[in-house]
């Protein structure tokens, strides 16, 4: 899956599963531009992506703030051409029951996650290698599985499948396909920190998954990858779960051990 000489720019870029991703396809040949709002984080992501060899760039900007954004997609596209990969991983999660989050926490998430996904797509759009560009909007289980303490990334994940397969009819005219890709369970992210944040709980969740282990970040950026390749040419406006199975019998009750 050579991505030489492509153009992959990934917000949320700059930390977590999307800076594993973005060392995946710097790895194989691709100009990678990431996103993130900490200047602090981006300098250092920037650096381990050239540490590959890769040209590599990273850029500033609130994915909320659709005039940031489209600075950012020029800045990306004056070093690196059009798009020909756009990753949408931006996202804001915290637990919490919903009689315990404000209702300015609640939109803090929707905000990031849905419009911030919604914003990248539409300010990318004109930058975008059409026919042949592909975006990939990183989603959760919790769109299509409820989970308690998470009313707000559940509204906001469900709100960016939607996004998903109404932008795969309207723009696989012109040659974008569009896909999410739905991670469960990944080791060694901010993510479960915040969902599994003792042993007791982490192993509580690991033996809720039939392979029972969590997903390395590498694994979800090998899929990242195929969906994003020519191999996958024929996909779009799918959501891809890649959780082990842990959304098989619901996960309805996690975080039930905290309310």
């Amino acid at each position: 899956m050579s991505f030489q000489n492509k153009h992959v720019f990934i917000t949320g870029g700059t930390s977590g599963i999307c800076l594993a991703m973005a060392l995946a396809f710097a790895r194989q040949g691709a100009k990678v531009t990431v996103l993130g709002r900490k200047p602090e984080k981006a300098a250092q992501a920037e650096e381990e992506l050239r540490a590959t060899g890769a040209s590599a760039l990273a850029v500033l900007a609130d994915v909320r703030d659709a005039a940031a954004l489209d600075a950012a997609f020029t800045a990306g596209v004056a070093k690196h051409g059009p798009i020909h990969v756009l990753i949408n991983g931006a996202a804001g999660n915290f637990p919490a029951p919903a009689l315990g989050m404000s209702p300015n926490g609640f939109k803090a998430v929707v905000d990031i996650d849905l419009l911030g996904t919604f914003n990248a797509c539409r300010q990318a759009f004109a930058h975008l290698e059409k026919p042949g560009a592909v975006i990939l909007n990183v989603s959760a289980g919790q769109a299509f599985m409820p989970a308690m303490l998470q009313v707000h990334v559940c509204a906001a994940k469900a709100g960016v499948d939607m996004v998903t397969r109404v932008l795969a009819m309207e723009w696989g005219p012109m040659g974008v396909r569009v896909n999410s890709i739905s991670p469960g369970p990944v080791d060694d992210t901010e993510g479960m920190a915040r969902l599994a944040p003792t042993p007791e709980v982490k192993a509580k969740v690991m033996n809720d998954v039939p392979l029972r282990r969590f997903a390395t970040k590498d694994e979800i950026a090998e899929i990242a990858m195929f969906l994003c390749s020519s191999k996958a040419a024929y996909i779009t406006g799918a959501v891809i779960v890649a959780d082990g199975g842990h959304s098989l019998a619901g996960f309805g009750m996690l975080g039930s051990n905290v309310l």
